[in-house]
């Protein structure tokens, strides 16, 4: 029989798993629920539980699985260890190194989550044929994952690839979740766009589709209101590009990937988005074209047991 590997993505609400052939074919996936009582104590065991229960439905021996690899929301240390994962109760924890002990001493390896997401979009997704990706997820936040030669770029400290933290707006009053002032993460994400989006309206009484609204207004509603026209949409959306394309320059001129893959929720704009950016990123980076080229992510919510698998054929 073919040698197996196993992803898993750790979230806050699931843990979502699969089971993949060595060359990237998804045979299975599943979910878990994310048990966070008892300080998240619960949630390798219901992990290395739920594996063995599937490999077994799945008539697949544990002696052909090469390894698991595991995504989780927070910095890891090279050696597994997590000094905390807010959003799972988890401190000062090496959950690498428990599910391992649980499945028998299988190897394990793991990362932080959009590190391993950005890993699965180079093997099989936006960045595949690409040994070089920068990955920018702009979800509820911004998050990104730096990969060259094929290995995810973590840093000594574990904060390799939190671009969503980079400062790119000086004149910006109010405080980012980190703790910062004027991350790319206040404007470009989800939350971020919507946050535009009012002070917009705020500060103007010129019409808008997007006032109809309210404070309700989502990210996706700026989005659709931009492409259907919108002025005051349009300006939130350039307000967008702008800084996330100052973000991929700084980017480009520190780290040089061949591609910078753009996923998450708000990806869903598509190219619309994409052609803003890029404008933007060309205007920020006079200095070459020859330089990353800018591409959607495609995996979607499955990047992430994709790169956790990924992460146990090196």
């Amino acid at each position: 029989m073919s040698r197996k590997c196993i992803g898993i993505d750790v979230g806050g609400t699931t843990v979502k798993l699969g089971i993949f052939e060595t060359d990237g074919t998804l045979l299975d996936k599943w979910e878990v629920p994310t048990r966070k009582e008892d300080g998240g104590k619960h949630i390798l065991e219901d992990v290395a539980a739920s594996i063995r229960h599937t490999l077994q439905e799945n008539e697949i021996d544990m002696d052909d699985v090469v390894g698991a690899g595991m995504g989780v929301p927070g910095p890891v240390m090279p050696d597994g260890y997590v000094e905390v994962c807010v959003n799972l109760g988890w401190h000062d924890r090496n959950p690498q190194r428990e599910l391992s002990a649980l499945l028998d001493g299988l190897p394990v390896k793991s990362g932080n989550d959009a590190n391993v997401a950005a890993l699965g979009e180079m093997w099989q997704g936006g960045g595949k044929g690409y040994t070089d990706i920068v990955m920018v997820t702009l979800g509820t936040g911004v998050g990104g994952g730096v990969i060259i030669d094929e290995k995810m770029i973590a840093g000594k400290h574990g904060l390799g690839g939190e671009i969503g933290h980079i400062h790119v707006r000086d004149d910006e009053t109010e405080h980012c979740n980190c703790g910062g002032v004027g991350c790319v993460e206040q404007i470009a994400s989800a939350t971020g766009i919507a946050r535009e989006a009012r002070r917009k309206m705020a500060a103007s009484e010129a019409p808008s589709t997007m006032r109809s609204f309210g404070d309700a207004i989502t990210a996706k509603d700026v989005l659709d209101e931009a492409k259907a026209g919108d002025a005051m949409a349009l300006e939130v959306v350039e307000t967008v590009g702008h800084y996330l394309g100052l973000l991929l320059a700084q980017v480009a001129l520190t780290v040089d990937p061949e591609m910078f893959v753009i996923g998450g929720g708000v990806s869903k704009a598509g190219q619309f988005l994409i052609d803003v950016i890029e404008k933007y990123y060309e205007h920020f980076t006079p200095i070459s074209s020859n330089k990353a080229k800018i591409g959607l992510a495609k995996l979607g919510n499955d990047a992430g047991i994709y790169g956790a698998a990924r992460l146990v054929l090196d």
